[in-house]
């Protein structure tokens, strides 16, 4: 697995122009996170110390979850991302 540099996916994520999550969605979000963790625990699919720290870092910057969708999908180079997201995808060079 690529590496991801949270330090600079935090500092693109905070340039972004987009609505945070109010705290109640906040708090929605995160009992969301929660359940999907331990399903995919239950699943023997749990996430590596590294995804957890991906998550939480959405989490903390309140990114609603449709970005996190579109956030993810850039950083993974994939080709329904939105190339006009302002995200490095992982492995790209300066």
């Amino acid at each position: 697995m690529t590496m991801i540099d949270l330090d600079t996916l935090r500092r693109e994520i905070r340039a972004l122009d987009y609505v945070r999550g109010s705290p109640s969605e906040d708090t929605m979000w995160r009992e969301d996170d929660e359940d999907a963790r331990a399903n995919l625990a239950i699943e023997g699919m749990t996430l590596t110390p590294e995804d957890d720290a991906l998550f939480d870092l959405m989490r903390d910057e309140r990114v609603p979850p449709a970005l996190c969708s579109q956030i993810l999908l850039r950083l993974l180079g994939h080709p329904d991302a939105d190339s006009a997201l302002a995200i490095t995808p992982t492995g790209a060079t300066s």
